[in-house]
């Protein structure tokens, strides 16, 4: 295949991508319009526990499916209620993360984070979750050095992704706890086209592309179940 054609299936194949990232989101979104289980049914079970924290603007529906996968293998699953759709400020989540850790006396317990998540919960590791509290985090899709396409947002929720946004910058520095964090992320993502590697971190690429769509990818149970051990 010459250079030309293989630029063009290989546009093909992003516009592919795009596609079903968004089918995805949009199946997500309603069934969290749907779904009026209450997630504390979710924090029974005998394994270590897990605490899951979506992306901007995602109610923990959008990780129904891995929530309840876990919990039928046995996790106690914590889905923090504050955090609701996850529109405010990283530093501000990541208090209300760590609150609930205290309130509700969670313990040696494992991170699952969907994108803006990862950030919320490298934050409340850095300032508050001590490794008793939480000893790891599985980030999925996270942009650990934001998104040069958050410059072109007039949102300031969707512009605090940009590489140069204080909270981004300052978190790529604190590289103590890095070693405690597996970034997952594919081999493209439509909104982080620069990746989610994390330097200090584990990484782990997956064949599956997308933002989204990353979630339902089985490699992500299997990283978050050898972080369990």
């Amino acid at each position: 295949m010459t250079a030309r054609p293989q630029r063009r299936a290989r546009r093909l194949e992003m516009l592919g991508a795009w596609a079903g990232d968004y089918a995805y989101a949009i199946a997500a979104q309603a069934r969290g319009a749907l779904d009026r289980t209450d997630p504390t049914v979710f924090r029974t079970g005998h394994l270590t526990p897990v605490v899951v924290l979506p992306g901007i603007y995602e109610s923990w529906h959008f990780m129904r499916p891995l929530i309840a996968a876990l919990h039928d293998r046995g996790h106690p699953v914590h889905v923090v209620d504050a955090l609701r759709r996850n529109g405010r400020p990283v530093t501000e989540s990541a208090v209300a993360v760590v609150e609930y850790l205290r309130e509700q006396d969670v313990r040696g317990a494992v991170i699952l984070a969907h994108s803006k998540g990862g950030l919320i919960g490298k934050q409340a590791m850095i300032s508050g979750a001590t490794p008793a509290h939480v000893t790891a985090m599985l980030a999925v899709a996270t942009p650990f050095a934001g998104s040069r396409y958050a410059r072109y947002f007039v949102n300031p929720a969707l512009r605090g992704f940009s590489p140069r946004d204080a909270t981004i910058r300052a978190l790529l520095l604190e590289t103590a706890i890095d070693a405690r964090i597996v970034s997952v992320y594919g081999r493209f993502d439509p909104h982080i086209p620069g990746g989610s590697a994390l330097p200090g971190g584990r990484n782990v690429v997956l064949d599956t592309m997308g933002h989204f769509r990353v979630l339902e990818d089985p490699r992500v149970l299997e990283e978050l179940e050898a972080l369990t051990g």
